[in-house]
């Protein structure tokens, strides 16, 4: 089953727009009237330049306000046509997307419409080309695919069909069920786009917020697995208007694209696998991530010395160092930290570039290959560095902010990595102050490439996605969203920044986009471990005495505890599930931080007390000129 994805939908002139599709791995291009006319060049120029990046033009578009029109308008729009026909033989295509009509002079009625759509299949026909007709959603006398599928039914001629979009079957609620019943020789096209659920006019909905398959609310899967089941054997193609997507990176966007129908194809073929989707690559079924194997920062030197210092307070242990590379290992309860001081490979640049960061991500997962499969055939990159004599080959791709992804299994024995590369240290007491395993991590982003992360993770890993929440900071605001996997073993909080002012998005200014922010670590006693790491030397963050006064307004506490929790600065938070304790660091390394919390049943991530804990990191910010606290 062939690709497709409408020129609009990325940024860029159409030189630049032909290359991202192109490398993306898409077939071919709905090819989008004004890239053409904004193009220097002929139609038959432009048609040798879309195949000679090896695409084919599958469809070009839009045409508009045709059918139901008086005279003289009919006339015009007839010739109008034909000169449509003109230029799309000589770029080389045979598909054209007649757009029901919103002009106000259209005239009602299926039958006349019919019957205009009888003649210009004629016309098209003694061209050898094919008319496609779509149902807008916001038509002015069809906005339904069943009142354009009678359309061309009663126009039954085989030079017309029905082209779908998914948006504007499913932006109108419709259900797509009634698709199953259209014989799949008369669908000639299918677009595909989602979009988040949002109550507003349709027109401006679409033309602003579409976005990619499983990025939005939308049912696209039912929509795809309607579609197949009438027998539809032609591309599938994205047709994406966002204002985002418009000004955002163009390779990003397209592989984006590329990935979201990947992976729903593949979707829609695990929920009917009798459908017939030739073409695409059988892909292993989404891996459910079990937790996370271990962290690996990039530091050096005296900062790595004091990142050393800082996992000591926090009741880390130096456990092992390898045998090969200069890497300690620091190790807590389940949780792993490794430090690489090397200075050649992926965590040098790292460094040379961030200095101290988060480089590399160790998840656990029940098959590594199966994971390096389904990534790389979404569009993911893989990633190797040489081995050296006795290590082991793990499997890995890129992530975000020029990070790493590993994948760790157990059938294959990658979890023995910590005993055949490693040599433990004698004495390591990994008991610590009572940290059990990586709750969960926050990687941070502009907001812009928020849609992007979610999908690159959603598309890989069996995971959901909650709803995206406002993050209020003293100077903005910072989007938050959570993917996480089923029982919550895997927990990763995208925040999406759009100023330098937020904390966020200093850190990212800070840091030239690292992506790792902030890890939070678990325990089930947090004023045990409070007083542990006290003992330790660790400097929690110190929290208003304003918070606490607060919080007597918003619970009640049994005697006693709101005073613990002010003695140790921590932060609470209650839901009907349970309660919700949690204590942070201060910042290091460019805005670097830990947290500690005790979760119980509690479901979220402590959201309420996010503003009290970033006026408290923005307070100890190093003033301008001022050395650091």
């Amino acid at each position: 089953m062939k690709t497709s994805i409408a020129t609009v939908s990325v940024s860029g002139d159409l030189r630049e727009k032909l290359e991202a599709i192109a490398a993306a791995g898409f077939d071919g291009i709905e090819i989008f009237e004004q890239d053409f006319i904004t193009y220097d060049g002929s139609p038959r120029d432009v048609g040798n330049m879309i195949r000679d990046h090896g695409l084919e033009i599958s469809l070009f578009q839009p045409f508009r306000d045709f059918e139901g029109l008086p005279e003289p308008l009919r006339a015009k729009a007839f010739d109008r046509a034909e000169r449509k026909f003109d230029l799309m033989q000589e770029l080389g295509t045979d598909l054209l997307l007649v757009c029901s009509s919103c002009h106000p002079q259209a005239l009602g009625g299926i039958d006349r419409a019919a019957a205009d759509f009888r003649e210009l299949g004629e016309r098209a026909a003694k061209r050898g080309l094919r008319i496609g007709y779509e149902a807008l959603a916001w038509g002015r006398h069809v906005n339904d695919h069943r009142d354009a599928w009678e359309i061309v039914r009663r126009a039954d001629h085989p030079a017309i069909g029905l082209i779908l979009d998914s948006f504007h079957t499913l932006g109108r609620k419709l259900s797509p069920e009634s698709i199953r019943a259209i014989p799949g020789d008369k669908i000639l096209f299918v677009q595909m786009a989602d979009a988040p659920a949002i109550e507003m006019d349709l027109l401006y909905w679409s033309r602003h917020f579409r976005n990619m398959p499983g990025e939005g609310d939308l049912d696209v899967v039912g929509f795809l697995r309607a579609v197949m089941a009438a027998g539809y054997a032609g591309p599938v193609s994205l047709e994406i208007f966002n204002d985002h997507f418009r000004g955002a990176n163009t390779r990003q966007v397209a592989q984006d694209g590329y990935r979201s129908l990947i992976a729903l194809m593949d979707d829609v073929r695990r929920a009917e696998p009798d459908l017939a989707l030739g073409g695409l690559p059988e892909l292993p079924a989404r891996v459910k991530p079990t937790g996370v194997s271990f962290v690996e920062f990039a530091s050096r030197g005296k900062e790595a010395a004091a990142l050393g210092d800082l996992l000591g307070t926090l009741g880390f242990a130096r456990a092992a160092t390898h045998r090969n590379k200069d890497l300690t290992l620091w190790q807590q309860g389940e949780i792993r930290i490794v430090v690489n001081e090397e200075k050649e490979g992926h965590a040098a640049h790292a460094f040379n570039a961030r200095g101290t960061t988060v480089c590399d991500l160790g998840l656990s997962v029940s098959s590594a290959q199966d994971t390096l499969t389904r990534a790389t055939a979404t569009g993911a990159e893989a990633f190797s560095q040489p081995l050296e004599i006795g290590e082991l080959d793990i499997p890995a791709i890129r992530g975000l902010g020029g990070s790493v992804l590993h994948f760790v299994d157990s059938a294959t024995g990658l979890d023995r990595v910590w005993e055949v590369e490693f040599d433990p240290i004698p004495g390591a007491d990994t008991a610590g102050a009572g940290l059990t395993h990586i709750d969960h991590i926050a990687q941070t982003m502009s907001y812009e490439d928020m849609l992007s992360w979610t999908l690159f993770y959603t598309s890989i890993f069996e995971v959901t996605k909650s709803p995206m929440v406002d993050v209020i900071d003293p100077d903005g605001l910072v989007r938050s969203q959570v993917i996480e996997s089923p029982g919550g073993a895997f927990r990763i909080t995208l925040n999406g920044a759009d100023t330098h002012r937020t904390l966020a998005g200093r850190f990212l200014a800070e840091t030239f986009g690292a992506s790792v922010q902030h890890l939070a670590l678990a325990t089930t006693d947090i004023f045990g471990t409070a007083a542990r790491l006290a003992e330790r030397g660790f400097a929690p963050l110190p929290i208003s005495a304003n918070y606490y006064d607060d919080l007597t307004a918003r619970f009640d506490f049994p005697p006693g505890l709101l005073e613990r929790m002010k003695a140790a600065n921590v932060l609470y938070d209650r839901d009907e599930k349970g309660e919700f304790f949690q204590l942070y660091s201060g910042s290091f390394a460019g805005g670097l931080f830990f947290e500690i919390l005790q979760r119980g049943s509690y479901a979220g991530y402590g959201a309420p007390n996010a503003p009290f804990r970033i006026a408290a990191q923005k307070r100890r910010l190093r003033p301008k000129g001022m050395p650091a606290r």
